[in-house]
């Protein structure tokens, strides 16, 4: 009696079926999908290698462990809501002599996150503030570290929307547990009051509680963008008080991918152009950013889409400086 209801209390399908079969059943149950995929490979291997039981054993936990922690880098990558996942193998550190590489090198060991230190990019734009930042935050993931990507627009609509469905002191303390927080573009769009507010809240809730990574313009455009000097010097405060700042300034990675991809003049193409001057009495129409042999086609015709016409619309004063200085400038 006692060993058919030892038998009985079995769990079902452990008496019967074949060890295949069972052991992918246990397997599945245990959630070891990697030991599932690779035993029976790794079986052989090691058969044909004469390794024994217990290093056997270790191939497949190891492979296990390996698997398990990739998969775990995955779903801090997809939390992070990064918008493209970029490292710093692909940064062009020769491109802004400013930036201290040995410190960006040393805060991708994420040490600063342990030690709930912030961090700072400060530049212009299109220096690579975001690339490095988002590198960072590839760091902190890989590490084993939450984070959360967001601008800083996008942020303060989230509380606001948040605060107007009851829902605020929720978000508030997701935000708070997360440990590396990446904030970008601040000081691009101005806050209301009250999104500047609910954005202090933010970093004054995070104080000394989590790392706080901001990708901002200079210092001394905050203010304007948060419509304070008291709430900015507040910000700042508690911002700065444990704080590495990367300094990013140069010329913009993308007006130089522009003025990359426009090809320059060959001698060909001159006396081409002169011919057709001499012939027809006006300038053959040609590659956009290619001098004009006369010295008098207008900027716009030359290059009606690229970083001229972006710079007349947006910065004026640096058209000039482009205008002065001629298309050598940009290929620079």
């Amino acid at each position: 009696m006692t060993g058919k209801a030892g038998v009985e209390a079995m769990p079902a399908g452990t008496t019967s079926g074949t060890p295949q079969v069972l052991l992918a059943h246990h397997l599945k149950q245990l959630k070891l999908p990697t030991v599932l995929r690779e035993y029976d490979k790794v079986a052989r291997e090691c058969a044909g290698d004469g390794v024994d039981h217990p290093r056997y054993l270790l191939r497949l936990v190891e492979l296990e462990l390996i698997d398990r922690e990739r998969r775990m880098v995955e779903r801090r990558i997809k939390a992070a809501r990064f918008p493209a996942v970029k490292s710093l193998d692909t940064f062009d550190f020769t491109a802004i002599p400013s930036l201290n590489k040995m410190l960006v090198l040393e805060l991708a060991r994420c040490e600063f996150v342990l030690r709930r230190e912030n961090v700072i990019a400060l530049g212009n734009s299109g220096t690579g503030k975001t690339h490095a930042a988002l590198a960072l935050g590839l760091a902190a993931c890989q590490k084993g570290f939450s984070v959360a990507f967001t601008t800083a627009a996008a942020l303060v609509h989230q509380l606001m929307e948040a605060r107007d469905e009851r829902r605020l002191l929720k978000l508030q303390r997701d935000l708070q547990a997360v440990k590396l927080l990446i904030i970008d573009e601040l000081g691009y769009v101005p806050l209301s009051p009250t999104g500047a507010e609910l954005l202090f809240e933010v970093f004054s809730q995070r104080y000394e509680r989590g790392s706080t990574l901001v990708v901002n313009l200079p210092f001394e455009d905050w203010t304007s963008v948060l419509g304070s000097e008291r709430l900015t010097g507040a910000l700042l405060d508690r911002l700065t008080h444990h704080v590495h700042i990367l300094t990013m300034n140069g010329d913009s990675y993308r007006l130089k991918q522009s003025a990359g991809r426009r090809r320059p003049a060959t001698p060909a193409d001159r006396a081409e152009q002169n011919q057709a001057i001499a012939e027809t009495g006006e300038p053959e129409t040609g590659e956009i950013g290619n001098p004009d042999p006369r010295g008098k086609a207008d900027d716009t015709a030359r290059d009606p889409i690229g970083p001229l016409a972006v710079l007349r619309r947006f910065r004026p004063n640096g058209l000039l400086l482009l205008r002065r200085s001629g298309p050598e400038l940009l290929r620079r």
